[in-house]
């Protein structure tokens, strides 16, 4: 089986270099139109230029592809509105998103400033958002989309000194569990990608010794499966040094109280070990999902 994107317009968002530019190079060798968006920032967000995407878009020309240089801020409306527009202009659709592009300032939650919180936020949550919102309507009219968050397993499970990164890196998995809904019946699928990688924004998070293993070039298998057309909808791959995962919230079955007056906080400490059993957790699809899990363990103990 191979996965082939001729005729497929590809955005990435932070692809003017590490993990992102793997991305767009490997859509653009694999038959894909991609607009290479960067910001050209540091990573803490300040600065920018175009340069590092037209790089990349003299690189992927030369090796006979066809590419798109774009510096929009992902987390500016004026700006992603634009970029779209100017891809439709010139290839008449957008088939694939991905949303890669970020920042860190990293700092323990007692020391940070409130304006290092956000500004993570409105570049991983909200420029996301605003970059699928802008792409949303677009794969809806064509019946087929691929978007892709890049959530982080700082978020999935936490890392010291990293709450407005984590919080951002959750919000995009919220955020793909009700796209992957509203676009099931247009075939526009919403996943998410948790890379375990050394790039200029992790480098001082690793080993030396874990470098090579953990070479972003390793994530970029699990991308294009799920921008192809054969990407499953709603699911988190964790990848990283040659591994991929799957990653998902359970939830326990529970216990049933009743709903009178012995229902109380002290009946719930009793029971906990019960509460958090294991044994027959389910996976919902759906929030709506969670009332009938409820309603059945109510039956069973009724019994």
């Amino acid at each position: 089986m191979s996965l082939d994107f001729k005729g497929k317009v590809a955005i990435v968002t932070g692809s003017g270099g590490g993990i992102g530019k793997g991305y767009a190079l490997e859509l653009a060798r694999r038959g894909a139109k991609v607009v290479v968006n960067d910001l050209g920032g540091s990573v803490d967000g300040t600065g920018g230029s175009v340069s590092a995407a037209e790089a990349v878009v003299q690189e992927i020309e030369a090796n006979g592809g066809e590419a798109l240089a774009n510096g929009a801020n992902v987390s500016n409306q004026s700006d992603v509105k634009d970029m779209v527009e100017s891809t439709i202009s010139k290839w008449g659709r957008v088939d694939i998103l991905i949303n890669n592009a970020g920042i860190l300032r990293d700092k323990s939650f007692g020391k940070m400033e409130w304006e290092d919180f956000v500004a993570v936020i409105n570049v991983h949550l909200l420029g996301s958002a605003l970059c699928a919102h802008s792409v949303f309507p677009v794969m809806k009219e064509q019946e087929y989309g691929r978007i892709i968050m890049t959530s982080s397993s700082s978020g999935l499970f936490g890392n010291f000194g990293q709450t407005n990164y984590a919080a951002a890196k959750m919000g995009v998995v919220g955020l793909m569990n009700t796209l992957k809904l509203e676009g099931a019946k247009y075939n526009v699928h919403t996943n998410s990608i948790a890379p375990t990688a050394t790039t200029r924004m992790t480098e001082h998070l690793f080993p030396a010794e874990f470098g090579e293993q953990l070479d972003p070039k390793y994530i970029i298998p699990a991308v294009v499966y799920l921008a192809s057309e054969k990407a499953p909808n709603g699911e988190i791959l964790e990848a990283g040094g040659g591994v991929v995962a799957n990653t998902y919230v359970m939830e326990t079955m529970g216990k049933f109280f009743g709903t009178d007056e012995s229902f109380t906080a002290e009946a719930v400490a009793e029971s906990w070990a019960e509460i958090a059993d294991t044994n027959d957790a389910r996976r919902p699809f759906q929030g709506g999902d969670v009332a009938l899990k409820h309603f059945e363990t109510i039956q069973k103990t009724k019994k």
